[in-house]
């Protein structure tokens, strides 16, 4: 399929032809979903903790004696049902993370990059280049083309201005085609690509 090129003066540069095999696949909502929880897993920290009865500073001694007092028995006041006691079965530091195999994660971004195409919120550039630097031109500029909400992929290098100028713009992301995951593009109303990232993306996921 062939796709108009533009330069961020929102000019036609010429055209571009994508390759069907990588943003002409039919949307699979299961294999995005799959993909995404499986990113959002991995970044979890994890570190959430509660005290086990082992871990309770506390006497061992039992709080009083086994019959006679009209009371439930009782062994340690160091026990769950106590006021700062133990919790059982609390959460443990750990890691969430789990496997998903090669072909679907590879699967979840052509579908990604494909669900963006056949949106019509995909665009592609000829570079990525803002010399300026400065927050409040990229976001005229922007708002100019009607992007909002973007995630701008650029080839092996992105470029350093505008990596600057989008910093503090927070619905603007800048990204390497190597960065390029199936969570960024959905969260973003638009995909801008330049012609280096299609052609870095083609040749990685073909």
């Amino acid at each position: 399929m062939k796709l108009t090129v533009r330069n961020f003066a929102n000019e036609e540069v010429g055209d571009i032809e994508l390759a069907d095999e990588v943003f002409g696949l039919p949307v699979r909502r299961d294999i995005l979903a799959r993909v995404v929880n499986w990113q959002l897993a991995k970044r979890r920290a994890g570190t959430h903790k509660a005290k086990g009865i082992s871990e309770i500073q506390g006497t061992t001694k039992k709080p009083y004696k086994q019959k006679g007092t009209g009371r439930a028995r009782q062994g340690s006041t160091r026990s769950p049902q106590f006021r700062g006691g133990a919790r059982i079965f609390g959460p443990v530091v750990r890691s969430h993370a789990f496997d998903l195999q090669k072909k679907v994660r590879r699967l979840g971004l052509k579908t990604a990059l494909s669900a963006k195409q056949s949106e019509g919120k995909l665009a592609v550039i000829d570079e990525a280049r803002f010399s300026e630097a400065k927050t409040k031109a990229l976001k005229e500029r922007l708002e100019a083309l009607g992007w909002d909400s973007v995630l701008i992929i650029d080839g092996l290098v992105v470029d350093e201005g505008l990596v600057r100028a989008a910093r503090n713009l927070p619905r603007v992301d800048v990204l390497p085609q190597q960065g390029a995951n199936v969570y960024d593009i959905l969260r973003r109303d638009m995909l801008v690509l330049t012609r280096e990232a299609v052609q870095r993306l083609e040749e990685r996921l073909k």
